[in-house]
């Protein structure tokens, strides 16, 4: 890992906060600096100084959760990782801007609650709220966006989607039945204990935490067994997105960077020869644009007619770019970052795993 001129600041905001040692103990040493050097984490996350007999707050059990998936996500993503590489090379930070979930709304989801509800029940005791819902009509989908409320700027939010099965065709329903509806609960009883704890309380034990960090993070992955060739077809053909829940699952769809000129991280990655959208999303209001690398390419194990397992290359996760301009409050003046999303834009991102067609 490359060494930067702050590196003996961030190492001392690694080893005197609370942050900084929840995530030694779930990553170890080296990844949890490694992480610190990567995403810019704001003063407020690192006011809780370590205690390892003491508390810790939902805020920064939150932040924790979302570095570790942006680790996750970078390791499934070559593209990302290395802009992201890049970035810590020449000493520049990432602001991690949000992550994308996708769940199915229908009533075959096995263990798992249907719909957003299936991450709504963490996200909401670690402090997230639901700031905005946005119809995704053309994808047969809604997403809502999840902001932290003790710090919605600084803590990076979740943009959470659901396909809703009922307005697909029956055959659609069958393979989605077929797909996910053996899934299982990686939500364990000790660990929905926690997540009661901190609704009503906000703060858990250290070593409580260190326990229930791991948890959370299964639950961003996939949760049912193969699909088979045939009912991903089935999916393919009316649904991408539906198609990638059925070999990616509850996994971050992606991860976005917030910069301020997408246009010229645009023009850079291109210079790179990195595999970039050829367009960029441009909001209603005009303050929210986004772009992205195209989505990673992935070797999945499939079940085939005879019941064995074949391997198939389908399309994986992908990095996304955002800037968002600012909002001035009519009230009190006072410019504040424009935090919402946009139907249109999220559909046009969304088409980053449909396949090979060019987006």
């Amino acid at each position: 890992m490359p060494q930067s001129a702050a590196q003996p600041a961030i190492q001392a905001r690694l080893n005197n906060s609370q942050l900084g040692a929840v995530l030694k103990a779930a990553l170890g040493v080296d990844k949890a600096d490694y992480l610190f050097r990567m995403i810019n984490v704001q003063g407020r996350l690192l006011a809780e100084p370590m205690d390892e007999a003491g508390q810790v707050s939902r805020l920064v059990l939150a932040q924790a959760l979302n570095m570790v998936l942006f680790d996750g996500l970078l390791a499934a993503v070559p593209d990302g990782k290395a802009y992201c590489e890049d970035k810590l090379a020449a000493d520049e930070a990432i602001i991690f801007d949000h992550g994308a979930i996708r769940t199915v709304d229908g009533p075959m989801t096995g263990e798992l609650p249907r719909g957003y509800q299936a991450v709504a029940r963490i996200l909401i005791p670690l402090g997230f709220e639901v700031a905005g819902i946005y119809p995704l009509s053309r994808l047969k989908m809604t997403g809502r966006a999840f902001c932290h409320c003790d710090a919605p700027q600084l803590v990076a939010q979740f943009f959470v989607s659901e396909l809703h099965v009922e307005q697909f065709s029956p055959a659609f329903g069958r393979a989605v039945a077929n797909t996910i509806g053996g899934s299982v609960d990686p939500l364990s009883p000790g660990a929905k204990a926690l997540l009661d704890q901190l609704s009503e309380s906000g703060t858990i034990s250290f070593a409580d935490a260190t326990k229930l960090l791991p948890v959370l993070v299964k639950c961003f992955g996939v949760h049912h067994g193969p699909v088979s060739e045939a009912d991903y077809e089935t999916l393919l053909a009316e649904s991408p997105e539906m198609a990638w829940i059925s070999t990616e699952g509850n996994a971050f769809n992606h991860a976005t960077d917030r910069v301020r000129s997408i246009e010229d991280v645009a023009s850079e990655q291109r210079a790179k020869g990195r595999p970039m959208k050829e367009s960029i999303e441009i909001s209603s209001t005009g303050l929210v644009r986004q772009t992205a690398f195209k989505a990673a390419r992935v070797m999945r194990q499939m079940r085939n007619a005879d019941g064995g397992l074949v391997t198939r290359d389908v399309p994986g996760s992908f990095y996304e770019f955002i800037s968002r301009d600012y909002l001035c409050d009519d009230r009190t003046g006072e410019k504040k970052l424009d935090l919402r999303f946009d139907s249109s834009n999220a559909q046009g991102i969304f088409k980053m795993t449909a396949g090979n067609k060019a987006a």
